[in-house]
């Protein structure tokens, strides 16, 4: 992972995030990332004959042994934000949740949470709650628990392709072990001689040198609001003109593309036009058109003397013209859309293609927050889609690039 400035971690009972997130969360303090940490329960339900004046005592000793818990690992500085939720009943106060989540979570550029199909309602609540919390620009990552003694590992409900493991030093290891072991009201049998919760069979699963956590992609296309909010910061996001990457992946399109000149060719989220401009040189006719009127404004500027370029405000798969067209240029835009957005962009681009029409797309290799997948997600659909050939093919440590042909 990353450097991240603020982390949101949201655990659903006292003893989750240090279960499954404990190195992580002392690797992230120690290198100054500021921790906000969201406990949705007091646990408080642990053992279910308990009758109240025993939760609420329960309660009030998960609550210790979280704060203990935390100097152990060197986070006496994390000041944990109670959301006092009923625990085992958190699925019916879900909207709740993520209204105390949203409180802490602007700014954010992290957010760990639990894995949404751990096998235990009140983490999947906590998970569904903080997905919806989240910032938009936000990684979200997920700690398993349960899953480690409830499931096969070879369960097809595990994302092992989303899986990214963090290996902890001996000291994370040793602080994390410290750290358990104050949550003693877990570790003993229950009041009336209920097995622990956390018996060693449960806990050889945490004392390990690893974590595991799982990338929680957004479910949904990114909101055009998020690319709106960026053109009213700068007037070049991402830097297009200057940055050495836009330049070569720019020279690199242009260098792959088979034909010197196309008839009809079609740029989708045309940004500031700086590739708009470029293209032009090798088109008869240019469609641009971009979702954000900051965007398309710049790109008319850009293409002012060339009467052969249309520009408008338009967003895929609406806007995606009826054809026929020669070239489609996907730039970085397409990991950005949903599964229903993206197919329906792909086929209307493919029917709009005439026989031999070329679909060139790029796109950075690191996943970008807002995107429900990444680049090379985006490329293995394209050429695994029947009607498309591949012509061409570029990789790099920073973009993946390809020309496909309409059969």
């Amino acid at each position: 992972m990353t450097t991240f400035e603020r982390a949101l971690v949201v655990a659903a009972h006292p003893d989750d995030e240090t279960l499954g997130a404990s190195g992580l969360l002392q690797r992230l303090h120690g290198e100054g990332t500021e921790v906000t940490l969201v406990v949705a329960t007091d646990g408080e339900a642990a053992f279910p004959a308990a009758g109240p004046t025993e939760r609420r005592e329960l309660a009030r000793t998960r609550r210790r042994e979280l704060l203990d818990s935390l100097r152990a690992q060197g986070l006496s500085g994390v000041e944990p934000v109670w959301a006092g939720l009923p625990d085992s009943g958190l699925a019916a106060h879900e909207d709740e949740l993520a209204d105390v989540l949203r409180a802490h979570a602007e700014g954010a550029d992290l957010c760990l949470l639990p894995w949404p199909d751990d096998p235990h309602p009140d983490h999947q609540a906590a998970a569904r709650a903080a997905l919806a919390a989240a910032p938009v620009p936000a990684q979200c990552w997920s700690y398993p628990i349960w899953l480690w003694h409830r499931l096969s590992l070879d369960d097809p409900v595990i994302p092992w392709a989303r899986a990214r493991p963090v290996r902890l030093t001996d000291a994370e290891r040793d602080a994390k072990a410290a750290a358990i072991a104050t949550f003693t009201s877990q570790l003993e049998p229950g009041p009336r001689g209920e097995d622990p919760i956390l018996p060693e069979a449960v806990l050889a699963h945490f004392t390990g040198d690893s974590e595991v956590f799982f990338r929680e992609p957004p479910r949904t296309s990114a909101p055009v609001s998020r690319f709106a909010s960026l053109y009213a910061a700068a007037a070049d996001p991402w830097s297009v003109e200057t940055k050495w990457y836009e330049r070569r992946k720019r020279a690199m399109v242009l260098a792959c593309l088979p034909d010197e000149h196309y008839g009809t060719v079609v740029e989708p989220a045309c940004g500031v036009g700086a590739l708009t401009r470029e293209l032009a040189s090798r088109a008869g006719h240019l469609i641009a058109f971009d979702p954000v009127p900051a965007a398309v404004s710049r790109t008319r500027a850009a293409v002012a003397d060339l009467s052969h370029v249309d520009v408008h405000i338009g967003a895929v798969p609406s806007a995606v013209p009826a054809g026929p067209v020669d070239l489609f240029v996907y730039s970085e835009l397409l990991y950005y859309l949903d599964d229903a957005a993206f197919e329906q962009t792909v086929d209307a681009s493919v029917a709009a293609l005439r026989p031999g029409g070329h679909l060139l797309a790029v796109h950075w290799l690191p996943w970008p927050p807002e995107a429900p997948r990444d680049g090379w997600a985006v490329h293995d659909r394209l050429l695994a889609h029947p009607e498309l050939e591949p012509l061409v093919s570029h990789t790099d440590e920073q973009f993946v690039l390809h020309v496909l042909r309409r059969r």
